[in-house]
């Protein structure tokens, strides 16, 4: 039997790989693309270089007031000035080490989570319980702690108390929603629709007007919910709908004989959904679900509406104080700096966890 040489295959030339592939391809592949580089070079020249110049070259590092700042740059001693008003609002200052106490806890439980593997018990039980563990070190009121009311939470701490209960809770209800619209039971159905349409058609500022005035009227005599609580369920109701569609829309990708293969292995219907259907359903939908999560992070500053003071709602007022008016840029700036952090931090877990759980590729 003859044995012929192999011959390696030859490498593309230069301009069709690397990144002289990718500006020809992508940049300048027509004469509109071209266009729209050329455009876009020069909207990023009138825009980076004084950008970089107020914010590095001409911007104020040290200082302690106002009279310290230099003209024609940023004032970062302003930043640095009203850091823990930014990150904890109106928390008492001598109490600030219970809010820094839960953050180094969840940065600890982050950490530890990379050599817990799988979904256990042990992870459940963390899940359960720190909630309990933070509310109480925040709220106080138990073993000694000074009670802080949270009309006194805010900055990023009562950003991320907002997105962290409307994420966490909003995901069940929303899947026990997305089931019931499947439901062939017609009360159930016709139940789970009216409210994700309805709910879906409505603003969240009128969600939060209707959670802060409305709400209270149908509550018991004497029985009385904090603003933030009402604002908590008014949110939480909110996102609810939307993760529902998100989740039903997974449902309608999984391929027929999916549902048919768990019927012929004779599962109950919540075994084929819990076991067979909805972990598909989640994996086709993470994109979309994470993309909802994101957008909920972004809409907390809408409570500042009904008077809880966020991130944002903090900048407005720390710049409002005589000894730093027109500080209104930096603050936004840093609070935009703040939520790109975590925005890109939780789309770049997306990536990783829809990589992880891939199933496409051979092993």
């Amino acid at each position: 039997m003859a044995v012929y040489p192999t011959i390696p295959p030859k490498e593309p030339p230069l301009g069709e790989r690397g990144a002289i592939a990718w500006v020809r391809h992508n940049l300048l592949s027509s004469p509109y693309n071209i266009a729209f580089t050329i455009l876009g070079i020069g909207i990023l020249y009138l825009i980076i270089p004084p950008f970089v110049k107020w914010a590095f070259l001409n911007a104020t590092w040290t200082g302690h007031s106002k009279a310290d700042c230099h003209p024609g740059g940023a004032c970062w001693i302003f930043i640095r000035a009203k850091l823990d008003m930014f990150f904890f609002g109106f928390y008492p200052h001598d109490q600030l080490w219970r809010p820094k106490t839960v953050i180094a806890t969840i940065v600890a439980l982050v950490a530890a989570s990379k050599f817990i593997k799988g979904f256990n018990k042990l992870k459940i039980a963390l899940i359960v319980m720190f909630p309990i563990y933070a509310y109480i070190l925040l709220r106080g009121g138990y073993f000694g702690l000074s009670p802080v009311e949270t009309s006194k939470w805010g900055g990023l701490l009562l950003t991320l108390v907002i997105a962290s209960v409307g994420i966490v809770l909003s995901f069940p209800i929303g899947i026990v929603l997305a089931l019931g619209r499947q439901s062939k039971l017609p009360i159930i159905k016709s139940m789970s629709v009216f409210y994700i349409e309805f709910v879906r058609g409505v603003p969240l500022i009128t969600v939060l007007f209707m959670a802060s005035v409305v709400l209270p009227l149908f509550f018991p005599e004497g029985v009385n919910f904090n603003k933030l609580a009402r604002a908590l369920i008014g949110i939480t109701l909110f996102e609810a709908a939307y993760v529902a569609e998100n989740i039903r829309s997974g449902f309608q990708a999984i391929p027929k004989g999916q549902y048919e293969a768990a019927d012929s292995l004779g599962l109950s219907y919540w075994q084929k959904m819990g076991l067979v259907i909805l972990p598909q359903a989640i994996k086709v939908t993470i994109p979309n679900l994470v993309g909802t999560f994101i957008s909920l992070f972004k809409d907390t500053s809408l409570v500042m509406i009904i008077g809880l003071f966020d991130l944002l709602a903090m900048v407005t007022v720390t710049a409002n104080d005589r000894d730093w008016l027109g500080m209104d840029t930096e603050g936004y700036v840093f609070a935009a700096f703040i939520f790109w952090i975590f925005t890109f931090s939780m789309s770049m877990y997306s990536k990783r966890l829809e990589k992880k759980l891939d199933t496409s590729k051979g092993k």
